[in-house]
């Protein structure tokens, strides 16, 4: 696709990011920027992180759903050959992200003052678990500290669970993803006014966010918000709010919220199939009646009828399981959205790739691998440009594989000179 097509066409990014920025760098990267991936002479450590293709230790799934897009070099800036290149390279960036331990970029000479002094409007993205200042800004920060120390943790799982790690690394895409925001927003900022700026993303902050309105619950009612499952902040279980099992998998329901039918619909759509039981009969019709959102304000207001309450909606919720075990998932759900009832599916991945809404959408993206023989399907995007179409450009670079390109054909590198800094290891 050429440059002028694309969003971010005539932006080069030099991405020094470990494992938790590459995200942040590839969604630039998908955007249509330059993404030179610099990586140290054996290669990013990222590479050898599994889950494999086919088993292939050199192939990373990982690595591979991070990088794409992306141009690759080597270069060890600790060396002083390999830190002279970089600052030529660096001559030609836009946007600089790296993830490495405050201070160590500036002690190499390599700080953004440094950088600056190189190409004045040059933004550094600086992704780190606790920021750049501060007591814990230089203790070490894996993906499982960031989701701790930034509450995420602590409310995640059932109420009988200890505190649950979310799946994956989302502490490293959450801090990603507030990495590619603010770079973004500098590089606006740097068309209007000139000015670079050094950029300093927490993931700690980053994931702070996801609290939502847990601190604020804090602040005001002195309230710990804890991990509820899923029944969300609901602080007991209401018969149609939750997770259901199906017979190949499970649902979630919202029934009763506003904006959808009423659970007296879903109370009618059992009936007609013979598995209502007894909740045609009272208490439990008029019970059901009235069991919308609304009725949770009220639940409390007669302390003395809250045991008998919760009791009801006990004995709904277990004749409700029992309905929804005979449907499979897609079941539950299009013949409950036939009703204005508000099922989801509990998506798992295979349902993921087979969905049909994303099929429509075309949002797996296929991508060719001549290295593996093989085209591998890739995650899209969720938004769209009507002018400047998002899209992957490439398949993710294998070690060093533009260093001719870039070093020799963009910035002159000789042959000779090649030589002499693989010699010193500085490539």
């Amino acid at each position: 696709m050429p440059e002028s097509e694309t969003t971010l066409g005539d932006i080069r990014v030099l991405d020094l990011a470990g494992e938790a920025g590459q995200y942040c760098t590839k969604l630039l990267a998908d955007l249509g920027a330059d993404v030179i991936k610099i990586e140290p002479p054996g290669g990013d450590p990222v590479r050898a992180l599994p889950p494999y293709y086919h088993d292939n230790t050199e192939a990373s799934l990982y690595w591979l759903n991070l990088n794409t897009s992306k141009r690759s070099v080597t270069l060890n800036l600790d060396d002083e050959g390999g830190r002279a290149l970089f600052k030529r390279l660096a001559a030609t960036a836009d946007i600089i992200v790296e993830t490495f331990q405050p201070g160590y970029l500036a002690g190499l000479g390599l700080g953004y003052d440094d950088l600056a002094a190189i190409k004045s409007d040059v933004i550094l993205t600086s992704i780190t678990g606790f920021g750049q200042d501060g007591p814990h800004a230089h203790y070490k920060a894996p993906d499982i500290v960031g989701v701790a120390a930034g509450g995420v943790m602590w409310l995640a799982g059932e109420p009988t669970d200890p505190p649950n790690v979310p799946p994956w690394r989302q502490g490293y895409i959450s801090a990603s993803i507030i990495g590619a925001a603010s770079s973004l927003i500098a590089l606006f900022h740097r068309d209007q006014s000139g000015e670079g700026q050094h950029i300093d993303v927490s993931m700690q902050e980053a994931l702070s966010l996801a609290q939502e309105t847990a601190m604020q619950t804090w602040d005001m009612l002195e309230a710990l918000r804890c991990h509820a499952g899923s029944r969300g902040i609901i602080p007991f279980d209401v018969p149609g709010i939750g997770v259901y099992e199906c017979s190949d998998g499970h649902v979630f329901g919202y029934v009763g919220a506003p904006g959808g039918a009423p659970w007296s619909e879903l109370l009618v759509w059992m009936d007609e199939e013979g598995m209502a039981e007894d909740l045609t009969e009272e208490p439990y019709k008029e019970f059901i009646g009235n069991l919308n959102l609304r009725f949770l304000t009220t639940f409390t207001e007669d302390p003395a009828a809250i045991s008998q309450k919760i009791q009801t909606m006990t004995h709904i919720a277990a004749v409700l399981r029992k309905f929804t075990a005979t449907k499979t998932k897609w079941e539950m759900y299009q013949q409950g959205q036939e009703r204005r009832l508000l099922w989801g599916i509990v998506s798992t991945p295979k349902d993921l790739a087979e969905n049909p809404q994303l099929k429509a959408r075309k949002w797996l993206t296929p991508v060719e691998h001549p290295e593996l023989k093989a085209t591998l399907d890739y995650p899209g995007t969720p938004y769209r440009f009507s002018e400047t179409p998002w899209a992957i450009h490439a398949r993710p670079p294998l070690v060093g594989e533009h260093n001719q390109q870039i070093f020799g054909e963009e910035l002159g590198v000789s042959e000779s000179e090649w030589h002499e800094l693989e010699a010193q290891g500085a490539v």
